[in-house]
């Protein structure tokens, strides 16, 4: 691994140029931070449901990481998530439940999974009504061992407090035992345990 003073880091606000470099990462970090890519034969549908929609929809609170102008990471989520759900449901899920219909009953593959929730939509967990604002982070294994996530997270964390929010959460899944260990060591505290995941939650106001 280079050292970083060999490496330009950067991380910056998204640019609409950035977002095929957000379906990659997405897809490179979809199977509990390891590469989903030969799990998915479509491989742009994590990122429609995961990493796209809040790119577009909440681009302020959006940034990329790149090592050497290269995206390598991001961070991205949505400063209330009862309303960003809502705008998807206008302006981003009716043009993917067109594309794709959804799957036999039958049909468990990974693909038929994401069909499933993109036509079913989302909303917030009632667990979760005290912690409106909610992140997700991907970051490549190139970016692993050099504190960025904690910067990314600093970053965002940093923007959702001049927006005035009072709390954010984020939910990880239980194989992802890196994430997890990460999560606790930097302040999130568990909100609740559920069957394949976890939610961590952090005030922001006192």
């Amino acid at each position: 691994m280079r050292n970083d003073v060999d490496m330009k880091i950067e991380i910056r606000n998204f640019r609409e140029s950035d977002l095929e470099s957000i379906y990659q990462i997405c897809l490179l970090t979809g199977y509990s931070g390891k590469d989903a890519s030969g799990l998915y034969k479509d491989p742009k549908l994590l990122g429609h449901y995961y990493a796209a929609p809040y790119a577009l929809l909440e681009p302020e609170l959006t940034f990329v990481l790149n090592l050497d102008g290269q995206p390598s990471g991001y961070i991205l989520g949505a400063y209330d998530s009862e309303k960003f759900y809502e705008k998807c449901e206008e302006r981003w899920f009716p043009s993917f439940r067109e594309k794709y219909k959804m799957p036999d009953i039958t049909d468990k593959s990974p693909d038929a999974h994401i069909i499933r929730l993109i036509h079913k939509g989302n909303k917030p967990r009632p667990e979760m009504a005290n912690y409106p604002s909610h992140l997700h982070i991907n970051l490549l294994p190139i970016t692993q061992g050099r504190g960025l996530g904690r910067k990314m997270m600093d970053t965002f964390i940093a923007k959702l407090k001049e927006m005035n929010s009072p709390a954010l959460h984020l939910e990880v899944g239980k194989k992802n035992k890196g994430a997890i260990a990460f999560y606790s060591k930097i302040g999130f505290h568990i909100i609740k345990e559920f069957e394949y995941s976890i939610a961590f939650g952090m005030k922001l106001k006192s």
